[in-house]
């Protein structure tokens, strides 16, 4: 028998091909918290900074009291649900007949992503299912209580998916409740001590690969899992399908939520509570989701013009949060006709024109050495391209001729401007250290924008 040699190219190709199989098999993620929280977060995220959240569902129909309105009636038999049902709905009513009210003739996908464009986020969560249990989308697992069978006879999910897929740049996600109140399952699952999990087998985990497949979410906003373990919901084999094998793999980001005591420690980044706004910086990405109504989440009929947050309110949430290293997403609730209450549109609209002027100090920045100034309270700062730029963000816009700001360092060479003002802007070093910027005389025309303003400096001292 002769003896033949490999050739040269076949073993190189053999070389190349182990080399890639390494990289794939390190690549891939296992289903512990270990592997999951190694995976880096996707760029896109955290340069996007701003969210819009849409807390949609049956709940917009009564839009009494909050989203909630299910549980708090027949869960927690709050007086006022059901002193409200006695005044306004027949005996014998049902949650389950609000459905066919749930109408949504006035929802227009496209008009909703125009404005969602308009306001500069850079990314939507649509709920795609609350913890009411009704699928905003025609799904397999949801039989009857979905909005194609059932009120809209719609896919609201998947409209809106379309719209903003192919017509923005904004990144589609979607909030997903992993338990529902009154689902007989869940509760047979609950009162066996989660040692069963024929709720997670059968409806919400067959839901949750069912959106990603259908829809493509970039983010996947889970929620509504604090009272059993992640073991029960089975989160970490759902996370590990979606970073190693989903048709979002690359792209998708996930929050905290994802079983008893996950909350923010594990997953892709942290919310730790509504409305987290921690005011220092944090060692990991962190997302303020918070609501427009200070009150509910969801549409409520009798919400006061009070109860809005202020256009100076909002800002200084979405700067603060921003500096200290998170992301804001801000959440309006539609009505159960499809539309968005104006003083809603107002608001995001508002944000987007500030945006026009000042996104600079926004978009894609960093935290700074500093968050917030030293010296003068309401001033807060990021940082873009490895500190070259330095913005800091005023509140409250001072009222003598001089703004005295203790955390900049100048040299002779800084450079300090207003965005949106075309002006020069002239500076003295502080009398010990920092910075007194001589404030321009700004008029109605000339300001740059109606709220919070920008100082940009170039060239700061060490």
């Amino acid at each position: 028998m002769v003896a033949t040699k490999t050739p040269v190219v076949n073993k190189l190709s053999l070389c190349i091909l182990l080399f890639i199989n390494i990289i794939a098999t390190n690549a891939a993620y296992e289903p512990t918290w270990e592997s999951l929280d190694s995976r880096p977060l996707p760029s896109w995220y955290d340069e996007a900074k701003l969210g819009i959240f849409i807390h949609w569902g049956v709940f917009a129909v009564p839009s009494f009291l909050s989203e909630w309105f299910w549980y708090e009636w027949q869960g927690a038999n709050d007086t006022d649900c059901i002193n409200f049902m006695k005044a306004n709905y027949p005996p014998g009513f049902t949650y389950a007949d609000f459905a066919k009210q749930y109408t949504t003739e006035f929802y227009s996908p496209s008009q909703w992503a125009s404005i969602f464009n308009a306001s500069g986020a850079r990314y939507v969560v649509l709920t795609s299912k609350h913890h009411e249990g009704f699928t905003n989308w025609p799904s397999k697992y949801s039989f009857n209580w979905n909005s194609m069978d059932n009120g809209p006879h719609r896919d609201l999910v998947g409209e809106l998916a379309t719209a903003i897929q192919q017509n923005t740049d904004l990144h589609f996600g979607l909030y997903h409740s992993l338990f529902e109140w009154f689902h007989p399952l869940y509760l047979q699952d609950k009162a066996n001590n989660w040692t069963t999990n024929n709720f997670v087998k059968d409806k919400t985990m067959p839901e949750l690969y069912e959106i990603v497949q259908k829809y493509n979410p970039e983010v996947v906003w889970s929620d509504g899992d604090w009272e059993a373990p992640d073991s029960y919901w089975d989160s970490k084999n759902f996370l590990t399908w979606l970073y190693n094998e989903s048709p979002v793999k690359d792209t998708v980001v996930t929050n905290d939520r994802w079983g008893n005591g996950d909350m923010c420690h594990h997953g892709g980044y942290l919310t730790c509570s509504d409305k987290y706004n921690p005011g220092v910086l944090q060692k990991r990405k962190f997302e303020n989701a918070m609501t427009l109504d200070d009150a509910s989440w969801g549409y409520r009929r009798d919400m006061k013009f009070t109860d809005v947050l202020t256009m100076d309110e909002l800002l200084k949430t979405f700067i603060e949060t921003v500096s200290c290293g998170g992301n804001l997403l801000m959440n309006i609730g539609p009505t159960k006709e499809g539309t968005i209450a104006p003083i809603f549109q107002e608001r995001l609209l508002q944000m987007g024109d500030w945006l026009k002027v000042n996104g600079e100090a926004i978009y894609s920045t960093k935290p700074w050495t500093y968050q917030n100034d030293t010296i003068t309270p309401g001033v807060w700062y990021t940082s873009a391209k490895g500190q070259q730029y330095v913005y800091a963000t005023v509140l409250n816009w001072p009222s003598g001729e001089t703004l005295q700001l203790g955390a900049p360092s100048v040299s002779e060479y800084t450079v300090v401007s207003l965005l949106g003002y075309t002006g020069s802007i002239e500076w003295r070093a502080g009398t010990t250290h920092g910075i007194e910027i001589i404030l321009p005389s700004l008029t109605v025309n000339t300001q740059p924008s109606k709220y919070a303003k920008v100082f940009k400096f170039t060239n700061l001292g060490n």
